[in-house]
């Protein structure tokens, strides 16, 4: 059932720098769809493709970025641009007073993604990364099965999303742009591990393949392992047959997900749990996890400002438990996104390692070449 926006407050005012395709298809019509956000205006750096897509949402088209975060109609932006440009607008919108939804992850380092919190929270605005499948009741369901123990203890977690080659002139073929299949496509399974291992996961080995032209990764495989021992595997790619699933396997069974990440708003999930006395396959209900997480950001920045027309003792309680929530996502944000940058921080050193380790290969026992 569709939420509602706040007793007595207006729907959030939602500006979108850029027009990338998740924006157009799935993020522009969650906020469409939700009763506490309205598309106010969208912002290009070509003037007709901005109109283009406001003209689908009534709002204003908007040539250039800074034109949009200046606008005071403007309460809150939504930034869907490529990784590298991330850190340069967020850091604007959140100078210029806005409250940020940035996409998925919101940078590319640990202190760029630190500091964002740090300005945001020093202003008292909502900054949140866009990761929508945490959303998803689907998840939370296998970690109540999880903790019931219908799988005994767990043992690992093997995660794997992969997509079919973009088309030329992607930009996730652009590593000056902030390209490749580790930044847009393995900080879901790595995410995914971190929510059932829990945030102290680190990494024990990657390797990643290059692009022989761009240079970007184009995929890869993970080891990671929790201070428990419990560990995880993540295998991923953009020129691959699609696949986007997790499993996890314990003591006396395993519970296995397919469309993990970025399930249809129509799709019914499946967990399929298999233990030594036979396969269960339980269905849920679809959900639509890119409106929930839209309809997310959208509470949590009404509830952190109150409206003029409430009354005083009703402004207080709102602001008292408005501060709550805004509070509560924040710091969900802010531990979930820095532990995706430092996750991806240790991929890309293990990789090093591992490539140094090749070109330098310790001598074996049976080497002559290695006798002492």
């Amino acid at each position: 059932m569709k939420g509602s926006p706040t007793s007595g407050s207006e729907p959030v005012r939602i500006g979108v720098l850029g027009c990338a395709d998740i924006a157009r298809r799935r993020v522009l019509p969650a906020f469409a769809a939700d009763p506490g956000s309205r598309v106010v205006a969208v912002a290009s750096r070509d003037g007709g493709r901005a109109r283009e897509v406001a003209d689908r949402y009534d709002c204003a088209a908007v040539t250039g970025y800074e034109r949009l975060i200046a606008d005071p109609q403007v309460e809150a932006v939504y930034v869907p641009l490529p990784v590298a440009l991330h850190a340069r607008w967020i850091e604007r919108a959140l100078r210029a007073g806005k409250h940020v939804l940035g996409e998925k992850p919101l940078t590319g380092d640990v202190d760029s993604t630190r500091r964002l919190f740090e300005l945001a929270a020093s202003r008292g605005l909502v900054l949140a990364e866009n990761f929508m499948f945490p959303r998803h009741p689907l998840h939370r369901r296998v970690r109540e099965l999880l903790a019931a123990g219908a799988i005994g203890e767990l043992r690992s977690f093997t995660g794997e999303f992969a997509i079919p080659a973009p088309p030329p002139g992607d930009v996730r073929y652009d590593a000056a742009l902030g390209g490749g299949a580790l930044l847009d496509i393995a900080v879901n399974p790595l995410l995914a591990a971190r929510f059932f291992l829990g945030p102290e996961l680190t990494v024990c080995g990657a390797r990643l393949r290059r692009h022989p032209v761009h240079g970007v990764d184009t995929g890869g495989a993970v080891l990671l392992a929790a201070p428990d021992g419990v560990t995880a595997q993540v295998v991923f790619g953009m020129e691959h047959a699609y696949r986007a699933a997790y499993e996890l396997w314990g003591s006396a069974g395993r519970i296995r997900v397919e469309r993990a990440y970025a399930p249809p708003a129509d799709h019914c999930p499946v967990i399929r749990v298999e233990r030594p006395e036979g396969v269960e396959e339980l269905v849920l209900h679809p959900e639509d996890q890119f409106l929930e997480a839209v309809r997310a950001f959208s509470h949590a920045v009404r509830q952190s400002r109150p409206t003029r027309e409430t009354s005083q003792a009703h402004q207080t309680r709102r602001t008292r438990d408005g501060l709550g929530a805004e509070r509560g996502l924040r710091e969900r944000h802010r531990e979930r996104a820095l532990t995706v940058a430092r996750l991806v921080a240790e991929v890309r050193a293990a990789d090093k390692a591992a490539s140094s380790a090749a070109r330098h290969p310790v001598p074996s026992w049976d080497d002559p070449r290695g006798a002492l």
